[in-house]
């Protein structure tokens, strides 16, 4: 009788703790897919929770934006605390915080308790988050079975951001506005019991004490910095100093934060990982992916509904095929790496994804029902093509050890390329769209200058206006939004390709060699700390 002995099915059996990783996949996937759905589960409540709370404007804009701030801002803290006292404790302790803040918010009766419940919440997904990747880093050694888990990870993200609008739409037609909360509390109960006794623990480096200052300053910066994104993408002015001053002291926070980590002896965050190039390159492509993307999916949206004049149910219907594609894509990511390689699949993921984009600028102010899903079908399966070997490069690359950590980096990226994303688009399509309602025919100056802000405020001013100058101002502003679209668009298209470009520093072929565990007798540290691999990583054993 013979078999095969490995470094990496030794490993799997050490931090298996006693459980089958599939069945921890499938535990880290119920919790992706919850913090994924909350992330999009309250958008069409909007409407319902603003006729039952009465909240300003501005307290209705942190009901909406508190979670994902707070959530991006804490990332890093959580990740790298995991690495120190459990990733296992932190995503149990993450579980808990998510139930008991879901149901404060399914029961809030103002708008404050609403604002503090959702904070919570995004605390509560700062910890899940990156434990998830973490721990299937952990529990998935070899590399070729890790890129399937991390497949079916991502897909599982896409159907969490594409079902909770229409999950929450259908709550909505049967209960109030807090049970798109509730729905969180029995799924939560359930994952506490089965992942304390499922889930293995580990932790990484613990020599030295814990960076609370650095911790902290990552925390403060980063939420200047989303805030301050987040504002410009909102249309604020960039000079307003509630804009310029959260992007400012964010900016000089995390520069500080840069600067101790390398002065520490042992950092918060390695920032050698970023002097590999396939590591720095992988977040590179997923903070420039989600920048040419995500305003895209903003605009899409009110292209679909402004436009063609669909209902907000038929516009998540018509992108559900880009949701579709997404999650092909992830599933097959694992074998797509291993044929083509890093390098290949990434570049390959920008290129299709920019030739998506470049189709989608034959719409126009008719409805053409095949080129829409044509290009959202090459637009969701291009992205996903490059998220996944850019997430599974990054996540290859980083030490064990640091597996929270280069999870936290990898989140946050994702968060600031959205952000920035939205700023970046949204500023183009405006410089786009409002010179053509400068002079519409019996329009006075002022409302103009009204109509040029958004596409809804036009229709608004041409409905007030009525008449003839009213049709014409509703009718140049459907030229002027779809202009503005192929504009943007094609800004999108240049820098997908400029994508493609530095996906070319990500290495040639997936390197599946094992590698050594911490126990193994002959391991040496190679470089940045990472343990080499064995001479006998693989040998074959006959009895």
């Amino acid at each position: 009788m013979s078999g095969t002995t490995t470094a990496a099915a030794r490993c799997r059996r050490e931090t298996g703790a006693g459980a089958n990783r599939w069945v921890v996949l499938v535990v880290l996937c119920v919790s992706l897919l919850l913090v994924a759905v909350d992330a999009t589960v309250l958008h069409v409540a909007v409407p319902a929770v603003t006729e039952d709370l009465k909240p300003g404007a501005i307290e209705l804009l942190w009901i909406v934006d508190v979670y994902p701030l707070v959530c991006a801002s804490l990332l890093i803290l959580f990740g790298t605390l995991g690495d120190r006292v459990g990733r296992r404790r932190v995503l149990l302790l993450g579980y808990a915080l998510f139930g008991v803040a879901s149901g404060i918010a399914a029961l809030a009766d103002n708008a404050q308790v609403l604002i503090g419940a959702r904070a919570l919440l995004g605390v509560g997904g700062a910890m899940i988050m990156p434990a998830t990747l973490s721990i299937l880093r952990q529990v998935f050694p070899d590399r070729r079975e890790r890129a399937l888990a991390i497949g079916i990870w991502s897909a599982v993200a896409a159907v969490g951001a594409a079902v909770g609008p229409l999950l929450g739409g259908f709550l909505l037609e049967h209960f109030w506005w807090g049970s798109v909360f509730l729905i969180n509390i029995p799924l939560m109960i359930v994952s506490l019991p089965v992942g304390r006794l499922l889930l293995p623990e580990s932790r990484g480096d613990r020599d030295g004490p814990w960076d609370v200052v650095g911790a902290l300053m990552a925390a403060a910066g980063l939420f200047g910095l989303v805030l301050g994104v987040k504002r410009l993408g909102g249309g604020e002015a960039p000079f307003s100093p509630y804009t310029l001053a959260p992007l400012v002291i964010g900016g000089a926070l995390m520069a500080g934060f840069v600067r101790r980590q390398r002065r520490r002896t042992h950092p918060l965050v390695d920032l050698r990982m970023f002097a590999r190039p396939a590591f720095s390159t992988s977040v590179g492509c997923i903070v420039l992916a989600m920048l040419a993307l995500v305003g895209l999916e903003l605009i899409a949206a009110q292209y679909l509904q402004l436009v063609l004049g669909l209902s907000p149910l038929q516009t998540g219907l018509r992108l559900l095929p880009l949701t579709f594609a997404a999650m092909a894509a992830g599933l097959a990511g694992a074998k797509l790496l291993r044929r083509f390689g890093p390098r290949a699949m990434v570049c390959f993921g920008f290129c299709l994804t920019a030739a998506a984009v470049v189709t989608l600028t034959a719409m126009g102010g008719d409805d053409n029902t095949g080129l829409l899903l044509f290009g959202f079908v090459l637009l969701g399966f291009g992205l996903e093509t490059t998220l996944f070997g850019a997430y599974e490069s990054m996540l290859s690359e980083a030490p064990q050890e640091q597996s929270g950590g280069a999870a936290a980096i990898g989140e946050t990226s994702y968060q600031l390329g959205a952000g920035i994303g939205i700023a970046l688009l949204g500023s183009v399509m405006n410089a786009a769209y409002a010179p053509g309602l400068s002079s519409v025919p019996g329009v006075p100056a002022a409302d103009s200058k009204a109509a040029g802000h958004s596409l809804g405020e036009a229709y608004e001013v041409a409905d007030r206006l009525g008449g003839t100058s009213g049709g014409a101002l509703r009718q140049a502003a459907r030229d002027s939004f779809v202009h503005g679209l192929h504009v943007t668009l094609l800004v999108s298209a240049a820098l997908l390709l400029l994508g493609a470009v530095m996906a070319l520093r990500l290495p040639r072929v997936m390197d599946c060699s094992a590698p050594a565990t911490d126990s193994a007798p002959d391991a040496k540290p190679g470089p940045a700390g990472i343990p080499a691999p064995r001479d006998v990583a693989e040998t074959r054993v006959s009895a």
